[in-house]
């Protein structure tokens, strides 16, 4: 029963975070279900894109109803990552749990570094272009299909700074980009190892909670301060983590 109370806890903060951020928690979702529910790090790859997928729909659905989300961009930046996603899928199962938990918190290592070190971006002065916005839809595909993540700490700043788009309509569409490669990334790990049900379920429903939270607060809270705190907390787990797994394969 304590368990099913800390998967309710982790999931409402992921999708607060998605919610409110338009991208961050999912960055949390993988090392979560490996580290405090157990499961391969492969499983987890394939459970996170459920739901981190489940969850940004929802924070869309709300930030539709605001008016927030520009569907032309979101259809062409997630159409391309969905291929992409898809095509990445494989390359999980190709590493041992231990390189991939290390390829992971090295990506947390560099999402925190960001995060902190890049403000968050108010506007911008026209974009580039389509072909930066399909060529930035393609990478983040491939992270999201190999390592599980929605890649929204990226899309929101390629959204605005390349794209052209007002910082709040960029995180309802970075929550539509990031629902669909998620979609797309699940569809290739299908033959991968099997997901538990119950715990995807918690997850989702509470994922889904703190997800319609996180997108109405984004009416009252500016998220610069929430955004550090949380790249604060991504950098110490990823060092616990690099060191935790280069242990396993001998490095220290």
């Amino acid at each position: 029963m304590a368990q099913v109370g800390i998967d309710i806890l982790l999931g409402f903060a992921i999708g607060m975070s998605l919610g409110l951020l338009g991208g961050g928690g999912s960055i949390l979702t993988v090392p979560a279900l490996v580290y405090i529910v157990g499961q391969s790090p492969q499983a987890a790859v394939t459970a996170s894109l459920v739901i981190v997928g489940a969850n940004s729909a929802m924070g869309a659905f709300t930030h539709r109803s605001q008016g927030t989300l520009n569907w032309k961009v979101a259809l062409v930046f997630g159409g391309v990552g969905m291929a992409a996603a898809y095509l990445a899928a494989g390359w999980s199962k190709l590493l041992p749990p231990s390189a991939l938990m290390t390829l992971f918190a090295l990506l947390m290592l560099v999402v925190g570094l960001f995060m902190i070190a890049k403000p968050q971006p108010t506007g911008a002065d026209g974009g580039r272009g389509w072909l930066v916005t399909i060529a930035s839809g393609v990478g983040v595909g491939l992270m999201t299909g190999f390592l599980g993540v929605g890649g929204g700490f990226l899309i929101v700043p390629a959204l605005v700074m390349l794209v052209g788009l007002p910082i709040r309509q960029a995180v309802g569409t970075s929550l539509v980009v990031i629902a669909m490669n998620s979609l797309a990334g699940f569809l290739g790990h299908l033959d991968g190892p099997p997901i538990d049900l119950q715990v995807v379920a918690i997850f989702v429903a509470a994922g889904l909670a703190g997800a319609l939270v996180g997108a109405r607060l984004t009416r009252i809270v500016h998220p610069d301060h929430l955004r550090k705190a949380f790249a604060v907390f991504v950098i110490l787990l990823a060092v616990f983590l690099l060191v935790d797994n280069a242990g396993k394969m001998g490095w220290i």
